[in-house]
């Protein structure tokens, strides 16, 4: 089926999404991992205040993410699922990035089912469950953004076949990840990696070292990036829901061209 040849990992061995997908067992989460996730929680949402977009923090309402502790995933679900359709899943860790893609080309979000202990606070490598869900969920209940992200799915599986990963990976950072936004004439937090950190948000707006380019997407496929450090550079978009309809309408013919320099 097309399906299965669309979950083909670069080495050959068809392994579906579905796979990688572990229970959350919310109870076994400590009194400690609750607390860790309200003090980030509670230190984040006071150190961006309005320095993010609006509808991120329309997210956090939305889905009620305030609520105290470590949220269960099949009650956000339910919440998310009756906004754009989107669900989350717990996964053990990273997953490669066609299992990736052909998650979230069926509107799943997959989320690391660990959270950083409290001397980790302030920076954490790889990706926990606090990145997962303050950082990347409150977006995914924006309709537009919701689809974009769908549709970000089918083009990385796409760009993945054709031998491109590394356009849908650097598109995806430069603009879901750790990115800028214009809203109201100012520039704000747009980036899940950016909305997650405590440090690299300040650093992302505040340093007179940090190059910040408009986003194009003909740059974005060109442009490498550092997943273990802060970025050189973050691109800046000219609001959320023009950024939604230019990646909507790209497709793996479009990036080709792009890279062409067409």
């Amino acid at each position: 089926m097309l399906q299965e040849a669309l979950h083909e990992t670069p080495l050959g061995v068809s392994r579906r999404w579905q796979d990688y997908v572990i229970p959350q067992c919310w109870e076994d989460f400590t009194a400690e991992d609750h607390r860790v996730w309200d003090i980030l929680f509670e230190r984040q949402v006071a150190a961006l205040g309005t320095r993010i977009v609006q509808p991120f923090r329309d997210g956090l309402d939305l889905l009620h993410l305030s609520h105290p502790g470590i949220p269960d995933l099949a009650e956000l679900n339910t919440k998310l699922k009756g906004r754009t359709g989107w669900g989350t899943v717990a996964v053990p860790g990273l997953v490669p990035d066609i299992i990736f893609f052909a998650m979230l080309s069926e509107r799943v979000f997959p989320v690391g089912n660990f959270i950083r202990s409290f001397e980790q606070l302030d920076y954490l490598e790889e990706p926990d469950l606090f990145h997962d869900i303050f950082g990347h969920v409150p977006m995914l209940s924006h309709p537009g953004f919701a689809a974009m992200m769908e549709h970000s799915g089918h083009l990385g599986i796409a760009a993945i076949a054709a031998g491109h990963g590394e356009w849908a990976a650097r598109l995806y950072w430069h603009s879901v990840e750790f990115s800028l936004c214009r809203e109201n004439g100012e520039v704000k937090i747009l980036g899940a990696g950016l909305a997650s950190s405590f440090g690299e948000s300040r650093v992302s707006l505040d340093s007179e070292e940090i190059a910040r380019p408009r986003f194009t997407i003909r740059d974005a496929i060109a442009t490498s990036y550092h997943s273990d450090t802060f970025q050189p550079l973050y691109m800046v978009s000219d609001d959320v829901d023009g950024l939604s309809s230019e990646l909507l309408a790209m497709d793996l013919t479009g990036l080709e061209k792009l890279a062409r320099g067409v």
